[in-house]
């Protein structure tokens, strides 16, 4: 099975790297404007396999993702200068994407696209847009979403409580940022609630212990870029569990970021849902039964990226 990366910066080449490591997939193939960055990853990484599994790195352009079962998008531009907005920087990326997305579906009209770059939310809903203008189905484009952070959720959770993390089970939705929501009253492990679980345990787990999570968990990003400037070992892994599932058709249930008509009230909006996920890409979303505190942030977090989209259309109409 064949995977293109178009965008081979920290997040791309390292998700190739994880993919190399995991054994997912036969052939991956790296695209990126700076073509001498590229063949440069490719290469270094390719070194790599005779230490892992069996497959073919190499650096392309767009023809080359011809045959890609899945293309995951990590490209994207930087802040120009510090007079720039956010909406200015989020203009300049979808009108990146206007032109990438459709090279992409011209030599892989059949790919599943994957969105890695940031907001990842903002960037899937557009890149859906465009996809949908070449006929591509809604199933077929979505985002990394929470993914890393209900990875890190988990995390956090299971080594509270003594537990491998593989054996706690609860989501982060919404927003991939600083809105997003850990679902709380839906922690289980080994089929029992989180409290029932710490009460027979004789854990301590109060609102102290849970804030203390949910600050990890939110800021996690915030901590791991002023120690070193950038985030991609977790991203990278989360992408290529992404990739492992679609080509194996593993029917896992992850919390992607995609389109939805309605989410806590707010119509039109990508945020991240557990959605089950196959060799087809998306084969269902699951609405969850949460607190009412946990609904209204949810309301909150999905009307927040509404706001955005809808500023960003007027930036990209008075561009126009």
């Amino acid at each position: 099975m064949k995977i293109g990366i178009v965008g081979s910066g920290m997040v791309g080449a390292t998700a190739a790297y994880a993919m190399v490591m995991r054994g997912v997939g036969r052939e991956i193939v790296l695209v990126d404007k700076n073509r001498v960055r590229a063949e440069a990853e490719a290469d270094d990484i390719y070194h790599a396999v005779p230490f892992a599994s069996a497959l073919e790195i190499n650096d392309g352009d767009y023809e080359d993702l011809k045959g890609c079962k899945i293309v995951i998008i990590s490209a994207g531009v930087n802040q120009a200068n510090k007079d720039e907005t956010r909406l200015q920087l989020l203009g300049r990326n979808a009108q990146i994407f206007r032109q990438i997305v459709p090279e992409i579906l011209k030599y892989a009209p059949d790919a599943i696209l994957v969105v890695a770059t940031n907001p990842v939310d903002i960037m899937t809903h557009l890149t859906a847009q465009v996809a949908a203008e070449h006929g591509v189905p809604a199933s077929r484009v979505f985002g990394s979403g929470t993914t890393l952070d209900t990875s890190r959720f988990k995390t956090l959770v299971g080594r509270h409580v003594g537990v491998d993390s593989h054996h706690v089970h609860g989501y982060v939705i919404g927003e991939h940022g600083d809105s997003e929501v850990l679902t709380w009253s839906l922690v289980d492990i080994a089929g029992i609630s989180l409290d029932e679980f710490c009460r027979r345990r004789g854990i301590k787990m109060d609102y102290t212990d849970r804030a203390r999570i949910d600050e990890n968990v939110r800021n996690a990003a915030y901590h791991i870029i002023k120690g070193k400037g950038s985030t991609y070992y977790g991203i990278g892994s989360a992408l290529a569990r992404i990739a492992e599932v679609i080509l194996h058709d593993q029917r896992a249930i992850l919390t992607v970021c995609a389109p939805h008509e309605d989410i806590a009230g707010v119509k039109n909006v990508t945020v991240a849902m557990p959605h089950l996920i196959g060799g087809n890409g998306i084969i269902d979303t699951f609405p969850l039964h949460l607190s009412y505190d946990e609904q209204e942030k949810l309301f909150k977090s999905a009307s927040l990226i509404r706001s955005i989209l809808d500023d960003l259309e007027k930036e990209v109409d008075k561009a126009e």
